[in-house]
């Protein structure tokens, strides 16, 4: 027999007390890092170990497979096996096994392992350039409509009603869907949307399955409930039915993914659908220093909602730094010198992220952590793995040695359907199309500077140094504030905090605000101790109106002071004699190699190295901007002009 006093020890009083909530509605807004899992874990096993339920009778869903498998070991740490623990796709298909062919006479189908398949020969007779969207996109977009119960016929009456934006136009987009869903049909496949509907339509269509499936499960618990969309909403009402033993844990403050089909008004309007209902708020934060908190409390006021204030149980820490840069080179060498910091006062490197909005912005790091000699992990896919750079280099190195690689690159890119005047709304287009750009940059700088000796395998061993695959592993964490949700991290950086960037503005659509403020209290909330935000002040650009919600100064001086002190964040001059001698050389090399001065080093890395003053090769290379190859081509000359100082 398992105690159940036991189980209520070493929990907080809003713990304690949904644990104890065994019966009737139940909904648990738990803040970030306030103990959700240890709460929902210790609320099943109380219902155990109280006689409320057997622990056959208990189903609680998960949104990850990884979730299910921590749930189900730290339920028997408490001494309860039996409990069914599964996401909803894996609880669908449990009961699709068990009673489709008994119910309707015919075998279940088989399931596809992807969808990329079937889209790819669909994408494959779209007209230019939207046959060279990533069939990922597609891919998306049929998932958003059959999450939210779409059918291809209503498609079009649907996305005009919603004002959604789908990633190719409404027709062709109609069509690939269409097309799509009748290849599946003759191959006699569902996908993994298909696996809920089915179970949805099973339900309604033979009341035997369903009572099957209630006789089963009597009390449900359903985490991250912020993030359920249409279809799963609809799966959980036939499990449940008439009664009531649900209990639904979430935080809408992190709803993040509606792009998915989620919408947080299944958990704001769980008290109006259940009267009476037990709210408990979790608001003791185990992970965060209390200056952490203090910024997300400030953002969390302008978010709606349950209200929820985040309450600290750790030590100060330092105060976050926000600071604005001179530009985004400079960012960038901010984020790595303080990297560099944080490591040697005994910040382990896998303890520090970096988020940004978009893929396409890990880019300059990796880049510049590689430089620096930097371990570094992406976890959305590095720049060359991504799919723009990955077929480049598939053409390139069956392309035959030639000498003008810049033209080589574009004529590639262009095959791939590069278009600098496109309008992509989808992120992970926006992310191709910068990376096609961006290789083109890099050749088109590797051939000026190679000059005579530019050569193919030249160019892809100048990317192999800027982007080494042996500085990858145990690093410094670079991801999207998506990829981000779940985790934490002794420090965290929050770069490009600018209009358009956060919130998100592609050229034909903007982002919904609300979920953007929401992603970045997703960001600010990850951090432990150290928080850092910044954002460069370029032509152009204007800070994140977030920043102003925050009551952070958003229009600082024209030239910042320099920042003194030990640790304390460099901020680079633009002015000044050795960066004037700098400029003056600059000058001069790029007109002996022919080259525009960019090319050479951009004004940022300039103020950078007249603000450090680098005293060998080592210095220098740790400098945002400073790759092997320049490194290699200027050190000496750009070293004896610091010197002379």
């Amino acid at each position: 027999m398992i105690d159940p006093s036991r189980i209520l020890e070493r929990l907080n009083p809003a713990q304690r007390e949904a644990a104890r909530a065994v019966r009737g509605p139940v909904a648990i807004l738990a803040g970030a890092g306030t103990g959700k899992t240890t709460t929902i874990t210790h609320r099943i096993a109380f219902q155990v170990a109280a006689g409320s339920f057997a622990p056959g009778q208990i189903l609680a869903v998960t949104f990850t497979e990884k979730a299910a498998t921590e749930l189900k070991t730290r339920l028997a740490d408490l001494g309860v096996t039996g409990v069914e623990a599964r996401t909803f796709h894996s609880a669908a298909l449990s009961q699709l096994h068990g009673l489709w062919e008994r119910h309707t006479g015919r075998p279940l189908p088989q399931i596809l392992d992807s969808k990329a398949p079937l889209v790819a020969s669909l994408a494959n007779a779209l007209p230019p350039p939207h046959k060279f969207l990533p069939r990922s996109e597609l891919a998306g977009e049929i998932e958003w409509a059959k999450n939210r119960r779409i059918t291809p016929a209503g498609y079009l009456e649907a996305i005009q009603a919603q004002g959604h934006e789908p990633p190719i136009p409404p027709e062709l987009m109609e069509r690939v869907y269409d097309g799509y869903e009748r290849r599946k049909e003759r191959m006699d496949r569902i996908d993994f949307e298909d696996m809920l509907g089915l179970a949805v339509d099973l339900f309604d269509r033979y009341p035997a399955a369903t009572d099957t499936v209630r006789e089963r499960f009597r009390a449900f618990t359903v985490d991250e409930y912020q993030d359920v969309n249409g279809l799963q909403a609809a799966l959980l009402d036939r499990w449940l039915g008439e009664r009531d033993d649900l209990c639904v844990v979430g935080d809408d403050y992190q709803t993040i993914y509606t792009f998915t089909g989620a919408s947080p008004s299944h958990l704001l309007g769980f008290p109006d659908r259940f009267p009476g209902a037990t709210v408990i708020r979790l608001e003791d934060n185990y992970r965060s220093s209390p200056q952490v908190l203090a910024v997300a409390n400030a953002l969390a006021t302008k978010m709606g909602g349950f209200h929820k204030e985040l309450r600290a149980t750790l030590p100060d820490g330092p105060n976050p730094t926000a600071r604005a840069v001179v530009d985004t080179n400079a960012e960038v060498a901010f984020v790595v010198a303080q990297c560099r910091e944080l490591n040697a006062a005994g910040t382990p490197w896998d303890q520090m992220a970096i988020l940004y909005r978009v893929n396409a912005r890990s880019e300059l790091y990796e880049e510049a952590f590689a430089a620096a000699g930097i371990a570094y992990q992406v976890r959305d896919g590095a720049f060359l793995r991504r799919p723009g750079p990955r077929s480049v280099l598939s053409r390139l190195r069956r392309t035959p040695a030639g000498p003008d690689v810049a033209t080589t690159v574009s004529a590639i890119t262009d095959e791939l359907g590069f278009g600098p005047e496109t309008a992509p709304d989808a992120d992970e287009e926006i992310t191709r199309q910068a990376d096609l750009g961006r290789l083109r940059a890099i050749a088109a700088e590797y051939q000026a500077s190679a000059g005579p000796g530019a050569s193919l395998s030249g160019f892809l061993a100048e990317l192999d140094h800027r982007f080494t695959v042996q500085h990858q592993g145990r690093g410094v964490q670079l991801m999207t504030f998506h990829r981000a949700k779940g985790l934490e991290f002794d420090a965290v950086f929050l770069p490009r905090l600018l209009d358009g960037e956060l919130p998100y503005k592609a050229r034909r659509t903007e982002a919904d605000p609300d979920e953007e403020r929401r992603l970045l209290y997703v960001g600010l909330t990850r951090a432990r101790v150290h928080l850092f935000l910044s954002w460069p002040r370029e032509m152009r650009t204007t800070p994140s109106p977030f920043l102003q919600e925050l009551g952070v100064v958003a229009s600082p001086p024209a030239r910042p002071e320099k920042a003194r002190g030990a640790g304390a964040p460099v901020l680079t001059p633009t002015d000044g004699p050795l960066f004037d001698r700098l400029k003056a050389w600059r000058r001069t090399r790029a007109a002996n190699d022919g080259v525009p001065a960019y090319v050479v080093f951009h004004d940022a890395t300039l103020a950078q190295i007249a603000e450090r003053k680098p005293r060998d090769r080592h210095d220098l290379a740790g400098i945002g901007g400073v790759g092997p190859a320049k490194l290699e081509r200027y050190a000496d000359e750009v070293l004896a002009i610091v010197s002379s100082e």
